[in-house]
């Protein structure tokens, strides 16, 4: 199917915009080529280690022209569904990040025991075996759980890291439960993104480089789902699902959408 009807492009960020901080080839000229031809744009990620402003001067220490209100984070996704659906609430958060500055509103508690819901973000060291036993026998106690995401791994510049979707699929087992999602590839975090810019599902084109999260996230919604094979991609992950387009890097978006936008 062609790629006429495009008219507003989402990216994950990491593994395809940048690995590990670093862009990835022919990325920044890809958002550059977007610009160019006012094609609207939102980044819409699952990492929690940075709030929307970090990650925007970061990428644009990287060489990108994104502005914080471009960018869709799972923390973001996150503090919405708290407010609407446990107001007032204490929340404990073990994430690898202060997501302070994107949970604004929130009531944030230093220790499981105080909490009246537990979230749990990115992966990281804070997830020590006495931390994550006192979540479980929270849990065991009643608390809702509410995951950011449900990653069970990414790729670092040298090394394949374990992430929170392990954990997660550990405590709800353990203790009987199952965890409200707020990122990808949560229906919530996709409509967030295409709402400000005003394109519709059947318009959108959502490019990433994991397989569930990304393109069937995005697929079922009626969003085009691209998958890049940079990132956390392997040949393997054409054996869970079948993107509507796959190409070698975001660099070749631009060819995949055409010339006919010279502007």
């Amino acid at each position: 199917m062609g790629l006429d009807h495009i008219e507003g492009v989402l990216l994950d960020i990491d593994g395809v915009l940048v690995t590990s901080w670093k862009p990835l080839p022919g990325s920044v000229e890809a958002i550059a080529w977007f610009r160019s031809r006012s094609i609207p744009i939102r980044l819409i990620t699952n990492t929690s280690t940075h709030t929307r402003d970090d990650l925007a001067a970061t990428l644009e220490d990287a060489g990108f022209d994104v502005k914080p209100d471009e960018i869709v984070t799972a923390v973001v996704a996150t503090a919405s569904y708290l407010r609407s659906h446990h107001g007032g609430a204490r929340a404990f958060v073990l994430s690898d990040g202060d997501g302070a500055g994107d949970l604004e509103g929130i009531d944030l508690v230093e220790v499981p025991e105080d909490a009246d819901v537990v979230v749990i973000g990115g992966a990281s060291d804070d997830f020590s075996y006495d931390l994550v036993n006192r979540i479980f026998r929270r849990l065991r106690e009643g608390v809702p759980l509410v995951g950011m995401h449900r990653n069970l791994y990414w790729r670092s510049s040298n090394e394949w890291e374990l992430d929170a979707g392990a954990y997660i699929t550990g405590l709800e087992a353990a203790a009987g439960v199952t965890a409200a999602i707020c990122g990808k590839p949560s229906a919530a975090s996709f409509e967030a993104a295409l709402a400000p810019i005003g394109v519709p599902a059947d318009r959108a084109l959502m490019v990433g480089d994991d397989i569930m999260n990304d393109v069937m996230g995005a697929q079922a919604l009626g969003i085009t789902g691209v998958l890049v094979r940079t990132g956390k991609f392997t040949p393997a992950s054409l054996e869970l699902g079948e993107p509507d387009h796959v190409i070698d890097a975001l660099a070749d978006l631009p060819a995949l959408l055409g010339e006919r936008r010279s502007g």
